[in-house]
């Protein structure tokens, strides 16, 4: 076999790597060691505009629980063997389990789904890798437990530890996911095993109420990072308030941005409304809608302003479409809507009701999310241009609509110059905004596919020259987000990485971290 093996990794010889493979197979079971192509497919479906040979994986393997880990990671430190680690692997848009390097092998922990733990009385649940959105809110339903959480917009398949490990966000009070996070445990290269915070502590109850334990606080190192493997993270979540109420607004005009976000700044940041407010563009919402690009655009180019306008208003689309909820008693809801109203009539917007969004596809995922209810609807979104290419793009600004619109106009400006629709929201923060694009492209389209990467790069080089840093990022521009951030910060990683991981074999490259 190993004279027919097309992909190895950096540096092993065919042999020594077999020979890895059977220990490896020892440890979890010959079935749970993927290395023939077909089963490996799943691994190397990017939506990237890269080649699909440029993060293909050496092999697969799919640990049952942590000591086996321990002992896989001995194996890979022996024979020099890099392993990219994924929970669901769900991550698309940004590289979805696909290997940062090629030639790494994928741990895939989907084995590892647990819930461990939930605290009905301190609102706390203790989950492994394997565990995804859908399965803890249908454990929440079975048990008849009255408490929420919040996950990300295509979340059913998703999981809750390797969204806050990559610092997503959601939709609810708790929608900074990391921030509302309780507690690792991390196997590190060497194998052993490191649980943060009030988990040192032999005999700890308190793992999951308090964060910081006692001297360095470690929780921060493990995310978007290759300095250990986190196999059980604590999540806190938020009791059901009596009265939930989610409501959109929506606004005629794209220069509406910026009194948007100044009118809506003040209500988060004094948390009358505590969720994290999305304020999604009309091309976010057509394709979830659902509404064809075809039906208003097939030439060449990005769609023009007038179809947009047109898209309004056949299907009742803001130009831009607020989302957001009240939390809480009916009485203090109902004292909280009347500033919400009084901001929409005077910044010209237009309520629409959980009641008036019944039978709205593109309303009702929404409202869903607000209440961390798993769906796929924003899965919709890859319907609008088609080909199966998705790159996210996604820059942070302060939340005051100044910014907020020169980064759409600059956005909106460079992708119309490689052909490329603005499809963009914004995420609000307490102070910041999360800006976050879909550049949408045909991936069987070999030339669109180049001027897809061309067009990324672009955004990225011209919004870092602004003082605009991304969030998040796909594997196939790690490196060069990583730049952007400066030297400092990135020899503090490399040393970090060199005294965690001396033989560099955590993911070496993920965000930009090598030796």
């Amino acid at each position: 076999m190993s004279s027919k093996r097309n992909v190895l990794p950096r540096g092993t010889p065919a042999a020594a790597f077999e020979k890895a493979l059977e220990e490896l197979r020892a440890i979890v079971g010959r079935e749970y060691v993927l290395d023939d192509a077909e089963r490996l497919a799943p691994y190397n479906k990017i939506m990237m505009p890269v080649p699909d040979a440029q993060h293909a994986p050496s092999a697969a393997i799919m640990p049952a629980d942590v000591e086996q880990i321990q002992q896989v990671m001995k194996v890979l430190n022996r024979h020099k063997v890099p392993v990219y680690t994924v929970s669901t692997g769900k991550n698309l848009g940004y590289g979805s389990a696909a290997p940062v390097q090629r030639g790494q092998v994928v741990m895939d922990l989907r084995r590892m789904n647990r819930i461990l733990s939930v605290d009905p009385d301190l609102c706390t649940a203790l989950v492994e890798p394997g565990v995804t959105y859908q399965q803890l809110y249908d454990y929440l339903q079975e048990k008849k437990l009255p408490l929420w959480f919040s996950c990300p917009a295509p979340s059913a398949i998703a999981g809750p530890l390797g969204n806050a490990v990559d610092r997503g966000v959601g939709y609810t009070p708790y929608g900074e996911h990391f921030m509302f996070s309780c507690g690792m445990e991390v196997v590190l290269a060497n194998g052993e095993v490191l649980r943060t915070g009030m988990g040192a502590m032999p005999n700890s109850n308190t793992w999951q109420v308090f964060k910081w334990g006692y001297g360095p606080t470690l929780d921060g190192l493990f995310t978007q990072s290759n300095y250990g493997i986190v196999t059980k993270l604590g999540m806190w979540l938020m009791p059901a308030p009596p009265d939930f109420r989610p409501f959109c607004i929506q606004y005629p005009d794209e220069s509406d941005i910026n009194k948007i976000v100044d009118a809506l700044r003040p209500l988060r940041i004094a948390m009358i409304i505590p969720n994290a407010v999305v304020i999604a563009h009309t091309l976010w919402e057509a394709p979830c809608t659902p509404v064809k690009r075809a039906d208003y655009h097939t030439g060449p180019g990005a769609i023009g302003d007038d179809a947009v306008r047109r898209i309004q208003k056949d299907h009742g689309i803001g130009a831009w479409n607020v989302y957001a909820a009240l939390y809480g008693t009916k009485e203090t809801n109902d004292a909280n809507w009347k500033i919400v109203e009084a901001v929409a009539a005077a910044t010209g917007g237009r309520i629409v009701t959980a009641e008036q969004a019944r039978g709205s596809k593109a309303l009702e995922y929404r409202f869903d999310l607000m209440k961390g209810k798993p769906n796929l609807g924003e899965f919709g979104l890859y319907n609008w241009r088609g080909g199966g290419g998705s790159i996210w793009f996604a820059p942070v600004s302060q939340a005051k609509g100044s910014e907020t619109h020169k980064q759409m106009q600059m956005a909106k400006r460079i992708l119309a110059k490689y052909g490329f629709d603005y499809v963009g929201e914004f995420i609000v923060g307490w102070r910041d905004m999360h800006h976050v694009i879909d550049l949408l492209y045909d991936r069987t389209d070999e030339a669109q596919t180049k001027q897809a990467y061309a067009c990324y790069d672009e955004l990225l080089h011209a919004f870092a020259k602004e003082g605009y840093g991304l969030y998040r990022a796909n594997t196939a521009f790690a490196e060069k987000v990583a730049a952007t951030y400066g030297p400092v910060k990135r020899s503090v990683e490399k040393r970090l990485k060199k005294a965690l991981d001396p033989n560099n074999i955590i993911a070496p490259g993920r965000c930009g971290i090598s030796l």
